[in-house]
């Protein structure tokens, strides 16, 4: 059985706002690091993804995939494999929990991996701690700048943009 990773990080907004910044996938490629690609296959009745093709370069990872979606209330979004071309599994969840009022989000970000290739399990651990931590520096980042280059409307834009769907 694989084992799974998790780490969090505190980030100073709201979950919804953190949220529409985790759902907007077209913009993954900005702020993520090692997904290079992001193409929504797939919605939901509310306009959320269900199935989303990602182009990953993590190092020792590179891969061509897609994902399933299945978001539980407005806090938490869970993801599983559904075809890759070097990926076994590629299961994760972001939970997300107000603090401070609901002013600030704690954001935990879990992933397992498994390869199909023969990998000693600290390698593939290493890379799993190496994808969370800069998914949450990089949503971090994302989630709290005023402005970005790539977003001039600001990260609140893709909340606003989730919240009419």
């Amino acid at each position: 059985m694989a084992e799974h990773t998790s780490s969090s990080i505190m980030i100073e907004a709201a979950p919804a706002e953190v949220m529409g910044v985790i759902a907007d996938f077209d913009r993954y490629p900005e702020w993520t690091g090692e997904v290079k690609e992001a193409e929504v296959l797939a919605k939901d009745g509310r306009g959320r993804a269900e199935q989303v093709r990602l182009l990953l370069d993590a190092g020792a990872i590179k891969d061509d995939h897609t994902l399933a979606y299945t978001w539980t209330g407005e806090n938490e979004v869970s993801w599983s494999l559904v075809k890759s071309q070097m990926l076994r599994a590629l299961d994760g969840t972001y939970h997300l929990a107000a603090r401070n009022g609901g002013a600030s989000t704690e954001v935990t970000y879990q992933l397992t991996v498994d390869v199909k290739i023969p990998m000693l399990g600290m390698i593939k651990r290493k890379a799993e701690k190496v994808i969370i931590d800069r998914a949450l520096a990089g949503l971090k980042q994302r989630v709290e700048s005023p402005e970005s280059p790539e977003s001039p409307e600001g990260p609140g834009a893709a909340a606003d943009e989730a919240e009419k769907h």
